[in-house]
């Protein structure tokens, strides 16, 4: 859904829905003041509201760098002080959330350029809060004179405050996009922005390069910001591509790790230390997910602990033995990991820690941002840029206008005093003997009102000889001032020329190295070794699973609980996996070597995997990642797929067979696989080279299984049999020689019948014809491979 929430007026209530109306107006009026006075930055100077009135606050009580080259700081105040003054005269909000934002400005951990310098505690990357405002100092740093020193040149506009008392800047001057530099996180209503950190010296050169050309492409564009640089370094691990297309569509989410070191010790030891965490992780939250790992918890509504837990527990507990937290202040991030023995291979530590910990996560991009149209509205990093771009130029052209004006008027100014230093003894008889000098020295010299005031009021001291030297100098350096000025304002190539100088100077003096490596690598898993051996999966038909050693068991041995009775069994190996499919065309994995022995009826297959609340168990199948099923619907359409496409590492399974209203998932069929599957007694069943359909109503199809495509990401896929009129299908089956048709005859009595080759190549004909009608003596329920 998409609401204008720059147009807060409601839409025309019925007579007498008053409150309604009213609630709409009041919604929508608070939705713009959340988006666009709270949580969303400007592309502009890349501010908040309440962080540009903090920066301009703090200006104006003298707390900025100042001296000729902005190296002289002031002296910090208290931030009770800071924010008392915000609060009175720009933001009339609760005055935490005033020194919240005064916190993270001064966080050199949360900013890539801090833009306040703080004295006393504010904070650590652990969580640990800032100390009382009473406690606390600030000032600005110096950076923040790319902000603010412009404010007085006629750059931005002013707007009353919130009780008209005085004024604030609606922006403020930004020499450098500042919503880059240090990114922004908030969360609005229906909209929310994660903007990532930049480098400056990066984004200054793509601004530069966009200036020069406009028609610049994006892979030139990435080439000179390859992506983020978050203030605590770290490693971007995704690829080029994935970071290319958040920067195209100004959404995505980038893999990142964190940066470490191998510390040789003496007689052959070792350990891990961690120097640098990903955006967002901290010591602490690592040192707890370690806790969690090593002792874990039972979970709530549980009696012990989980099979996931305890192997986590014995995989983690089996590489590391110590881990300690060494940060301070020579090393912000310092987290020391000992190895169980000095045997153990460093990297199998190190894909342990990445793959179970948030030293390995994700960092999401969302550039949503308040556009220079005032629209918030999600943005490319070219946009962001370009929007930027057109912004500095405004101010310049605002800048070059306001100091042109000034410029025009001295002169002015000056041509009036010059003039009088030529007839001074004239001017001096005309003030003496005139009752209104004023209109008297107009008439006389052909002065403006303004030139004639300046004259009464000048001092006598300025009469001198050498004034008028001082005069001739000032005039000739405005004039060529005023040239310069002009040829800014006539022409865009000068004018672009001017934004080049200034972004250039402004890079090379706050310029710093990239702190975060950008290096493709592969995503960090933890493989659980398990012994490859034979193993025989159990089902019944309620869903309870156990894994036996070896093969070749009777069926008839297995016993169940009462009421229940076998499902099927399954010979494969330990290295395996578990398919079930559920009716709504869901399909869930879980690996054969998680699961129960057989010396109980095994666990419900539902307590590891999670179902939806209205999904059933349909089918099961257990094999090799390389055997390929064929997957049916009860609607008449199927495709081939390789159990590896449909393994999934969340419990929740994924969505694989797409079914149309009422259509239920058909047993899946073994094409093809590794021969692993079976016992060593047997031979190999041959890969299926056709396919044999049949449905309800007693119609048989066979084709040729080449007719049918695989999927590897699911879907209805092709029918597979022309369906008459309230007939389903039974179900589909990949053969060599013979399938099995089962089915319910009269009386309810279970039926089966075995097609062999001759029988079955009497009723092939091409994928999705109507088949024919077979005389089986039930209805089908069923279609199995027999060989």
């Amino acid at each position: 859904m998409t609401v204008d929430l720059l147009t807060p007026e409601p839409t025309a209530a019925p007579e007498g829905d008053h409150l309604g109306a009213y609630a709409q107006r009041a919604y929508l009026e608070y939705a713009l003041s959340v988006v666009k006075g709270r949580a969303l930055p400007d592309v502009c100077d890349g501010q908040k509201p309440v962080q540009r009135r903090i920066l301009y606050s703090m200006d104006r009580m003298g707390l900025s760098y100042s001296g000729p080259n902005n190296n002289t700081a002031a002296k910090p105040v208290k931030s009770a002080r800071v924010v008392g003054d915000v609060l009175g005269r720009y933001h009339p909000h609760g005055d935490t959330a005033a020194y919240d934002a005064l916190v993270r400005m001064a966080q050199d951990f949360s900013q890539r350029y801090p833009l306040i310098d703080g004295q006393g505690n504010f904070g650590s990357r652990d969580g640990d809060g800032a100390a009382a405002m009473r406690y606390t100092e600030a000032r600005l740093s110096r950076i923040t004179s790319l902000l603010l020193d412009e404010i007085d040149m006629g750059t931005v506009d002013f707007i009353p405050n919130y009780d008209g008392s005085t004024e604030e800047p609606r922006q403020l001057p930004a020499r450098l996009p500042f919503s880059l530099l240090n990114g922004a996180s908030g969360i609005a209503v229906g909209l929310a922005t994660e903007i990532p950190s930049h480098n400056l010296r990066e984004v200054a050169d793509a601004c530069v390069a966009l200036i020069r050309n406009d028609k610049l492409s994006d892979s030139e564009l990435m080439a000179i910001i390859p992506g983020p640089d978050y203030p605590g370094g770290g490693q971007i691990i995704s690829p080029a591509s994935d970071i290319a297309d958040a920067y195209r569509t100004g959404r995505g989410s980038l893999k990142v790790r964190a940066r470490w070191k191998i510390e040789e010790l003496a007689r052959g030891q070792w350990q891990l230390v961690v120097t640098e965490l990903p955006q967002g992780v901290s010591s602490q939250r690592v040192l707890e997910e370690i806790e969690e790992l090593t002792n874990p918890k039972v979970k709530a509504g549980k009696k012990a602990l989980s099979a996931d837990q305890l192997q986590l527990k014995a995989s983690m507990l089996a590489v590391l033995d110590v881990v300690r937290d060494e940060s301070s202040k020579d090393a912000a991030v310092r987290l020391v990991f000992e190895p169980k023995t000095s045997r153990i291979e460093q990297q199998e530590l190190i894909t342990a820690l990445l793959a179970h910990t948030s030293l390995e996560t994700s960092a999401p991009i969302n550039m949503t941002s308040v556009g220079i149209d005032g629209k918030p509205i999600q943005k490319s990093l070219r946009q962001m840029l370009v929007e930027w771009i057109s912004f500095r130029q405004t101010t310049i052209t605002r800048r070059s206008q306001h100091r042109l004006n000034k410029v025009l008027d001295r002169i002015h100014i000056l041509e009036g005093r010059q003039l009088v230093l030529l007839n001074i003894d004239e001017v001096i008889r005309i003030i003496r003997h005139s009752d209104e000098p004023k209109p008297a020295l107009i008439e006389a010299f052909k002065l403006s009102d303004r030139q004639a005031e300046d004259i009464l009021e000048i001092r006598l001291r300025q009469l001198a000889r050498l004034e008028a030297i001082k005069i001739e100098q000032e005039l000739s350096e405005l004039r060529e001032e005023q040239g310069k000025l002009e040829e800014i304002l006539g022409s865009p190539a000068a004018l672009r020329r001017l934004m080049i100088k200034e972004i250039e100077a402004d890079a090379k003096t706050f310029a710093d190295p990239r702190r975060t490596l950008i290096q493709e690598e592969k995503k960090a898993v933890a493989e659980v070794k398990v012994v490859d051996e034979p193993v025989t999966v159990v089902v019944s038909e309620k869903g309870w699973v156990r894994a036996r050693t070896g093969h070749g068991h009777d069926a008839t041995s297995f016993a169940f609980k009462a009421g229940d009775g076998l499902y099927g069994t399954f010979e494969c190996r330990t290295v395996d996996q578990l398919i079930i499919f559920g009716s709504n065309g869901r399909i869930y994995s879980v690996p054969v070597a998680t699961l129960p022995g057989a010396r109980g009826d095994g666990q419900p297959v539902t307590t590891l995997i999670e179902l939806e609340p209205t999904t059933q168990i349909a089918h099961y199948f257990a094999g090799p990642a390389n055997a390929t099923l064929l997957l049916s619907g009860s609607g008449g359409y199927g495709f081939m797929a390789s159990v590896e496409n449909m393994i999934s590492r969340n419990k929740a399974g994924k969505a694989f067979i797409s079914l149309g209203d009422g259509e239920t998932v058909c047993a899946p069929s073994h094409v093809s696989g590794s021969s692993a599957t079976v016992p060593a007694d047997k031979q190999p069943m041959p890969a299926a080279n056709s396919v044999c359909c049949a449905s309800t109503g007693g119609r048989v199809l066979t084709f040729e299984i080449s007719e049918l495509k695989t999927m590897e990401k699911g879907g209805r896929g092709l029918m597979l049999i022309d369906l008459e009129a309230k007939d389903t299908l039974a179900g589909a089956a990949a053969y060599t020689r013979s399938v099995k048709i089962e089915g319910i005859g009269r009386g309810g009595k279970e039926r089966e019948e075995t097609l062999e080759i001759r029988s079955l190549n009497n009723v092939k004909v091409a994928r999705a014809k109507k088949g024919k009608v077979a005389d089986l003596g039930f209805k089908p329920n069923r279609v199995t491979r027999v060989e």
